[in-house]
Parts: C-alpha cells; structure tokens; sequence
C-alpha cells in the first residue's frame, strides 16, 4: 500500500531522513515511533506529497508519488498533529468542500457525514462556524474528513495527542475497521502503550535513521517497547 524506498530529505546541511526504507501492506496499522526531530513527520508529509525530497522512492498502491503526485493524493489522507482547518467555514461547509475536493457525490457523502458524525457526536455542531469548536471537536472534524473519501491509506501524525478517551477509543475502532477492510494505516506516536496494543508493525527512527522495525514480536522480543526504546537510544548514545 504504502512503499518508502531509500527517501532522503535534507535541510541544508542535515538530513532530517535518511536512507529510509519502509513497506506498509494493505490491511497493516504501522506505528512510526521517535523523539521530537526524528524525522516522523517529515517522512510523512514526503508521503503525503506535501514536501519535495532529495533522492528515493515513494509509492501509494503503487502510484509513484513524484511523477503522478495527484493520483496518488487520491487514494491517501493525510492529518498533521495540528490541522490547519477553516475557521470562518461551520462544520457541514468544511465537510462539503473536502468531499468536492475528492469527488463524493452528494448522496454518498451525505450517507457518510451523518454515520462519521454521529460516531464521534458531532453532528449537532455542524451547522457552528469550526472558531467556535474546541480543540477537540477540530480533531474530530478532522478525523471526518480523513475517512470521508475512503482512502486507501490513511497517514496521521500523533492522531491520539488531545483525544478524549472515547474519542480515542473510536478511532482505535476505526483504525482496525479500515485496514481490515483492506485499507493500511501509518501514523507516528510518541505514546508506546498505544504503539504497542494497536500496531500490527512498528517502525523506530533516531535522526532521521531507522533503527528497527517488523512486527511487534521482531522489534520487542519478550521486552516491553519502552525497554526496547530505551535500550536502541542507550546504544546510540554510548
């Protein structure tokens, strides 16, 4: 589903990923685990299209993002730890405008606004102006948006920080729903726990490297990922 082969990406002098390889499957939840300034979210919106990248390959269902970068955006969604939404647009409007951009047709999008929002208790707020949304309901709203056009990839960089814990407890559920339909999940964490009971495989970056993936059974043995964390940061440190 989703294919890294050797991505590079510097700024100026640092190479904020480098030689990176990585191979999702469809049906895969992906965790993408490392420190502040690893390079997770670089990696990710490389993936996304959103940023240009020095040197490898970056394949979407086997869509070559370089060359066929709009083919390739729609068959993937993207959420930033922090998504730039549209304020002075209500919920409804935000939603409309995302399923014009992916071209859903009116009746499938108004099927699935009403079963996403309702899911995550929002519908009584999409009539309100998104400035008046909490932080919270942003993240829902942008958590729609994501799963309104079906994707086959969703990519999402620290979806959990800010949730409440139903909403984390939804989107867990709707996580698993969508791979084991087929679709492939990769989104970066800080929060091991959560890598740990969720991922099916997980990926851990130090500078820009990776320093280990595979299954959770490969990468952990009879460890827990916190020991393995902190043992692969001991290692590069001494």
């Amino acid at each position: 589903m989703l294919t890294i082969d050797h991505l590079t990406k510097t700024y100026g002098d640092k190479k904020a990923v480098d030689d990176l390889t990585l191979h999702i499957a469809p049906g895969e939840i992906y965790g993408f685990i490392g420190h502040n300034g690893a390079g997770k979210t670089t990696t990710l919106k490389a993936c996304a299209g959103i940023l240009p990248f020095d040197a490898g390959e970056i394949r979407v269902a086997g869509v070559d993002m370089k060359t066929r970068p709009l083919d390739g955006k729609r068959l993937l969604a993207y959420l930033p730890d922090n998504p730039d939404l549209y304020d002075y647009l209500s919920g409804i409007q935000y939603l409309n405008f995302i399923a014009d951009v992916f071209g859903v047709d009116k009746d499938t999008r108004a099927e699935r606004i009403r079963e996403l929002a309702d899911r995550f208790s929002l519908t009584e707020d999409l009539a309100q102006p998104i400035s008046a949304y909490s932080h919270g309901m942003k993240q829902k709203l942008a958590m729609i948006s994501a799963w309104l056009h079906e994707p086959k990839l969703i990519m999402m960089d620290e979806p959990f920080v800010g949730l409440d814990p139903i909403a984390s407890h939804l989107l867990k559920e709707m996580m698993r729903q969508h791979c084991d339909r087929g679709g492939a999940i990769f989104f970066s964490t800080h929060v091991l726990e959560v890598a740990e009971k969720l991922c099916d495989k997980v990926a851990i970056i130090r500078q820009g490297k990776l320093v280990a993936s595979g299954t959770m059974d490969e990468v952990k043995g009879n460890a827990s990922l916190e020991d393995v964390f902190l043992e692969l940061e001991e290692n590069h440190d001494a």
